[in-house]
């Protein structure tokens, strides 16, 4: 039973940075309809920012406390990638907008394989270490749950809930669900259309950033290559969830966490992959638009 326990605390940990890097794709395909397959890139990016902000900060100053070591990584890995996002969408993907439904889906190939290759070029093929950042482990009836992953958690439900505050309570929110529902109409209500889809843009790219930094907190260790298999992951968490919805991105987010766990810790590590995916395919069947997915309605 602690074994099982533990599992599921792996899970939940591990899901909860799929569903941050989730988020991002269902805001995106949410008012756009485009699947941004350059956001897995843009979380990897997120990390070397992270790193490089981490070897800045401890090569100037001789201690700094974690806490305001990690804020400082995420802030900055925040707004470096929502600028990356930004000029992405402005330079790559708007001039597409009209265009037919496969030129935005070519250009983000394109963009992954281009911010694959640009951090590969200017940071090296290896993987790059960090020391422990933080070590605390506290046993609880013979389960051992680690500061790291409490940490992942807890933010990942802080910003779950602001993000879905900003969508459902506020303006911009409201422009965004204007724009998913019809993009002409919302402009000719007033609504910037440009504006509020580069705002979602870097939305998005803050919060893969933000799993970025956290992924390289837990692991430790982040390679030019390790934004191609959590961004299909969490691209399938997505749909999982229900594309288009917040809390169904990070449920999706989740379910592919606990579904890695558990099959790692009882059956062949060498198939998790395998088992993911087969229970999206599963329930689908099912539930074609998703757990919280909402059915699409054909404009006549």
């Amino acid at each position: 039973m602690q074994y099982f326990i533990q599992q599921l605390i792996n899970g939940l940990t591990l899901g909860s940075i799929y569903g941050l890097i989730a988020i991002g794709y269902t805001m995106v395909y949410g008012i756009i309809g485009m699947i941004n397959f350059a956001h897995g890139d843009l979380f990897m990016v997120g990390a070397f920012i992270a790193l490089i902000v981490f070897l800045i900060l401890t090569a100037m100053f001789y201690s700094v406390p974690v806490v305001v070591a990690l804020l400082v990584m995420m802030i900055v890995a925040m707004l470096l990638s929502g600028l990356y996002n930004w000029v992405i969408e402005k330079v790559a993907y708007r001039p597409l907008r009209g265009s037919f439904r496969l030129a935005p889906l070519i250009t983000a190939i394109g963009m992954s394989i281009a911010l694959s290759n640009f951090v590969q070029v200017t940071q090296g093929p290896r993987n790059k270490p960090i020391p422990p950042m933080v070590s605390q482990v506290y046993n609880i009836g013979g389960v051992s749950v680690s500061l790291k992953q409490i940490i992942i958690v807890l933010v990942t439900a802080v910003l779950l809930a602001i993000f879905w505050y900003v969508v459902n309570r506020t303006p911009l929110g409201r422009a965004q669900r204007a724009c998913e529902q019809d993009q002409k109409m919302a402009a000719l209500l007033g609504i910037d259309v440009d504006r509020t889809v580069s705002l979602t843009f870097i939305m998005g790219a803050a919060l893969a950033a933000v799993a970025g930094t956290l992924f390289l907190m837990y692991y430790g260790v982040v390679s030019f290559s390790d934004g191609f298999v959590p961004g299909v992951k969490a691209f399938t968490a997505a749909v999982l969830g229900g594309i288009g919805s917040l809390p169904g991105a990070v449920i999706g987010g989740l379910l592919i966490g606990f579904i890695e766990s558990m099959w790692s810790a009882y059956f062949s590590i060498d198939y998790k992959d395998v088992a993911a995916f087969s229970i999206l395919a599963i329930v689908l069947i099912f539930l074609p638009s998703g757990i919280l997915g909402r059915p699409e309605v054909e404009k006549v």
